[in-house]
């Protein structure tokens, strides 16, 4: 009896002692949201808590650089990603299109708005006007635009009190440098709402919309690759400069609002036909209708964002401020694929990080400092492990044998000799400006031109001076007009994929009142 005793509890003990060793071979790692990054010894086993679906097969980040799952890298924390929710607030691009619109149609009629009296308004205006340089005092046509905006664009509002937590804390950086009143940051809302990619009906560009010519006056260089005007930080530095500049000429920042949109020319103009008169609300009626809006679009805008807690605003919060991420000076060419694939930060996040690079591709180019953004967590593990990515990401090229676009900077003046089937529109267009334009530049009286002449254009839209007669092919090969939704494709990420299109493009092309797409739908690349 007592020896079967032993012979059960040697038993026992010998399924136990299997079992911790088998439980010693088997590590449970809780998978992050986007980034399943693990090291893993060649005696253990290792599962994935609820892993992603979308990453659940991936290799982690040592593999897919070395081809190893055996290379020792530092853990990467758990990096900050975006939900889907914000993801949408980040990509979407219809903010800016609205913003215009109402600007542009405004009928400053009065609005019955009854949770804001008019005395209340005027006490809150005069508290405004009491902090500010800028005239906030009442007027009708400023109560009408605010009760407007309460009315019909409250959501509107709320996602960009969202997206200006981002990018505020920068603005106010870069203001403060030039000596700029901070309440100019709303002028980014008023230009671009915050969409550092919009582009405007005549080519204005970036969250600061400046046209061409004016941004390479301050420094802002566009390439087939890289447009600076649509690069956060650089963009903001030159429109401090700009906007100090301005206010050195006329010393009245509501002035400088005007003529930020509508050129000094124009707002000298306003203010000889008033009889001299350099207060905003008398010369308004002499200024361009779209910038007879524009100032109080931006009062509106000014007073919404300071009263948002009295009218309930409720924004959501972002996953990524600007004071968490960091940026990377880029010593050899990478794709945003390739980043994604060895960082884990996903492609939309790196395209809102990142919005000047137009093909999601940082080129090398010699004298010329590109830098990559990304969150911190990120940015640590990408530096500790430079070496390697830059050799991933050339092995890669070198594999696929991927030709890439030819890098070409946009001249700021071009010669452009007329070719025989040549017409001043067809010319306009390709350049993205006005035949009148064209007209002026070149003291031309009718729109006659013959072939072999010599235009000046100062264009407003990259486009590379073709030489020889095989341009013509290769353009149309490189644009076509249809393209065929295939799953999990996006209006965002095949806007991305032609360059020049953007998502209003593809839903005005095609008739589309949704961003819903279908696997085999054709869509229209290009107008009619």
């Amino acid at each position: 009896m007592l020896i079967r005793k032993l012979l059960m509890l040697l038993i026992l003990v010998g399924v136990s002692a299997l079992g911790q060793e088998k439980k010693n071979k088997e590590r449970v790692e809780k998978a992050n949201f986007r980034v399943q990054i693990f090291q893993k010894s060649d005696d253990t086993e290792i599962k994935l808590a609820e892993p992603d679906p979308e990453f659940r097969d991936k290799l982690p980040i040592s593999a897919v650089i070395r081809d190893s799952s055996k290379v020792k890298l530092a853990d990467l924390p758990k990096a900050k990603t975006i939900d889907s929710l914000w993801k949408t607030e980040l990509t979407n691009s219809d903010l800016y299109e609205s913003m215009q619109k109402s600007i542009r149609e405004q009928d400053y009629e009065d609005v019955v708005y009854k949770e804001l009296p008019t005395d209340t308004l005027k006490a809150r205006l005069a508290k405004l006007n009491a902090r500010t340089p800028f005239n906030v005092e009442y007027n009708p046509i400023l109560e009408s635009v605010i009760k407007s905006y309460l009315k019909r664009n409250k959501q509107g509002m709320e996602r960009l009190m969202a997206l200006s937590r981002y990018y505020f804390p920068m603005f106010e950086q870069e203001l403060d440098k030039y000596d700029i009143p901070l309440e100019i940051k709303y002028l980014a809302i008023v230009e671009s709402a915050l969409n550092p990619r919009a582009k405007s009906r005549v080519g204005a560009t970036g969250l600061w919309q400046f046209m061409f010519t004016t941004g390479k006056m301050h420094g802002l260089d566009v390439s087939s690759y890289v447009d600076e005007r649509m690069d956060p930080e650089r963009s903001t530095e030159a429109a401090a400069q700009y906007l100090a500049s301005l206010y050195k000429v006329f010393g009245d920042w509501d002035l400088v609002l005007a003529s930020y949109n509508s050129g000094p020319g124009n707002v000298s103009k306003a203010i000889r036909r008033s009889g001299g008169s350099t207060d905003y609300w008398h010369l308004r009626r002499f200024l361009p209708r779209e910038t007879a809006g524009y100032v109080p679009a931006f009062l509106a805008t000014l007073y919404l964002f300071e009263y948002a807690d009295e009218h309930k605003f409720q924004p959501s919060n972002p996953d990524v401020v600007y004071f968490e991420t960091d940026t990377i000076h880029v010593k050899q060419l990478l794709s945003f694929d390739q980043i994604t694939k060895v960082t884990g930060v996903e492609k939309e996040m790196l395209q809102f990080l990142n919005p000047s690079y137009k093909l999601d591709i940082i080129p090398f180019v010699e004298d010329e400092r590109y830098s990559l953004r990304l969150p911190k967590p990120a940015t640590g593990k990408f530096v500790s492990n430079e070496n390697a990515i830059y050799d991933f990401a050339k092995n890669q090229l070198e594999e696929e044998k991927k030709e890439l676009p030819k890098y070409v900077e946009t001249e700021d003046r071009i010669r452009y000799r007329v070719r025989s089937g040549d017409y001043l529109g067809k010319i306009a267009e390709k350049y993205g400006v006005g035949i009148s334009s064209i007209k002026r530049w070149n003291n031309m009286r009718s729109n006659n031109l013959r072939v072999g002449q010599y235009l000046t254009i100062y264009p407003r839209k990259p486009v590379e001076v073709a030489s020889g007669s095989g341009s013509s092919n290769s353009s149309k090969s490189s644009n076509p007009r249809f393209y065929t939704v295939r799953q999990g494709d996006s209006l965002w990420s095949i806007s991305k994929k032609f360059p020049g299109v953007t998502v209003q493009n593809l839903r005005s092309w095609n008739d589309m009142n949704t961003n819903s797409l279908k696997p085999g739908m054709k869509l229209k690349l290009s107008k009619g």
